[in-house]
């Protein structure tokens, strides 16, 4: 009986290589990305750690006239919400618009230290796939420039060769592209988590700063 030849499986690491300049280019992009996407989730893990009681805290010091503790408090907490009440704690004599205009620009610095980096990863979710078809078109090019040199001695399988070198490209700037679009909106979601938690501290901030000034 005649036996079909084993189909021979497709190796990713031939093909890759196979894509040329532009696939050391996408793996540029993926480094990048995936250094981005860990130090930007570490940093916002440790921003969306809030400290229940730490609003109660500051109201008890504020309450006994003991600013100074509040601060230091503060200070050894280190989070974004940490560090807009301690400039709101530090302006407490000004008045109460000038302290809420305070706080709310320090919200801002922090929320924009935050989404440091996003940029990029955003800019690599465009980028990726349009760098991966400009390799698919420049192999399409590269595959028909062969073959017309080739004159009468055409194979088919120069060309289909060819195109399917050409196309990993595009495969490749697609993966980088997608994964980077998911990481890009998932760290987004986070920004959005802790920039709601700092208006709703600051909210209750200033209720605590109207409570100390009616009762001077």
């Amino acid at each position: 009986a005649l036996t079909e030849p084993a189909a021979e499986g497709v190796n990713v690491w031939e093909l890759a290589v196979k894509g040329g300049w532009i696939m050391l280019v996408l793996a540029l992009l993926s480094v990048v990305g995936v250094y981005i996407f860990v130090e930007r989730f570490t940093t916002l893990r440790k921003a969306m750690k809030l400290n229940p009681l730490f609003l109660e805290r500051v109201r008890d010091n504020i309450k006994d006239n003991d600013v100074k503790s509040a601060m230091n408090y503060c200070h050894n907490e280190d989070t974004p919400m940490a560090r807009v009440i301690e400039r709101g704690l530090k302006n407490l004599n000004l008045s109460a618009s000038a302290i809420r205009e305070s706080i709310d620009n320090r919200a801002n610095m922090e929320v924009a230290a935050l989404e440091k980096g996003l940029p990029i990863l955003s800019t690599i979710a465009a980028v990726a796939p349009m760098i991966g078809f400009l390799g698919t078109v420049t192999g399409m090019v590269q595959a028909f420039w062969q073959m017309a040199n080739a004159g009468n001695n055409i194979d088919v399988s120069l060309l289909s060769g060819g195109i399917y070198e050409a196309m990993v490209t595009t495969v490749g700037g697609l993966i980088v592209g997608i994964v980077a679009i998911f990481a890009y909106n998932f760290l987004v979601i986070r920004v959005d988590k802790v920039q709601n938690d700092l208006e709703n501290g600051i909210i209750s901030f200033m209720e605590i700063v109207h409570e100390k000034k009616e009762n001077i």
